[in-house]
Order: C-alpha cells, then structure tokens, then sequence
C-alpha cells in the first residue's frame, strides 16, 4: 500500500470524487486536463434563498468561487458587495491566499464548499444590517485569484459547458433536496 505524504496536493479527478461523496455538495462537474469545474446551489440556512456558484481550480492555481444567480449586486441594492474580488461576476473572498488557509492537499468538500455556505450565511445578515460579521479581510480586485483565471474560463463558468449561456436555474441540472 502506498502512503501518501500529508501534504501532497490533490488531483482534480481526486477534488471531483470528493465533491461527489459529499451531501453538502449535491452538484456537478468535470475534472480534465488538471482542471475542476463544479456547479452546484447552496441554501445557507431552510429559511435562505438558493444561490448557484460554480467552483473552477484550475491546475496548480486557487479555487475561484463565481455567484452564477442570484444576480448579488441587484440584491444588494446599489450597495458595493462585501468580501468579494470582485462584482460581475461576483467573485467570493472565502479564505485569505496570503496567509495560507487553503493549500492544494485541502478538501474543496470540506473548506470551500462549508466556506461558501458561511460566506451566504453572513452576506443575507449583511443584507438586512449592511454590516459584515462574516470577519476576515476585505480584498482588493488585484488580490483576487481573478488575474489567474483565463476570460475563457470564466465563459465556461457562465455557460453550459457548451460556450452557451446558462439556462435559468429552474431548467439547470437537477438537484436533490
């Protein structure tokens, strides 16, 4: 049996098994050529609205995290977001790159994905007292893993796969409840 080193980096194809195993992250995607891609809702908490993201880790960079609907500034109501790289898309600030906190060996099932449901969970209480209680450090645009993510991917992020525009969410993939 072959034992891995605490800290050697997972594969896509291994992220993507992950993704799938786990009840928390009812979605679906691909892994190929080094790549992840994973689109999936989240609903913070039974009282919450669905939200669409999709999850992109592209090869030897960070997960990029992109709010596919509900359309986030039109909630927020001409309020600049929190916590965020940046608007259109809206680009999730879920962990800060500097000081490490996710590595290539981590889980995407296990601190992305609870990630996002925490950062949902304080931008609806953001919503109602435009306060961010969620912690954390407020990026700048530059310091996004953005700059890293080729224009290419994030059309792929917003389509079907197919260079097609997403359908609506009633009419996207089907997933439990």
């Amino acid at each position: 049996m072959t034992r891995f080193a605490p800290h050697t980096p997972l594969t896509a194809a291994q992220q993507l098994y992950h993704l799938r195993r786990n009840p928390i992250a009812i979605g679906e995607g691909d892994a190929y050529r080094g790549r992840l891609d994973w689109r999936m809702r989240v609903q913070p908490t039974p009282m919450s609205r669905d939200y669409e993201i999709a999850i992109a880790l592209p090869p030897e960079e960070r997960p990029v995290v992109i709010v596919l609907a509900p359309d986030l500034v039109n909630l927020a109501g001409g309020r600049k977001l929190p916590h965020v790289y940046r608007e259109d898309p809206a680009e999730l600030c879920l962990y800060r790159p500097l000081y490490r906190e996710w590595e290539s060996w981590m889980r995407l099932d296990m601190t992305i994905v609870p990630w996002a449901y925490l950062w949902f969970y304080y931008f609806e209480d953001w919503l109602l007292t435009d306060e961010w209680a969620g912690g954390g450090e407020h990026p700048t645009p530059s310091a996004g893993p953005t700059a890293r993510l080729p224009s290419r991917a994030l059309r792929q992020l917003r389509s079907d796969g197919q260079g097609r525009p997403s359908r609506s969410r009633a009419e996207s993939w089907p997933v439990a409840r």
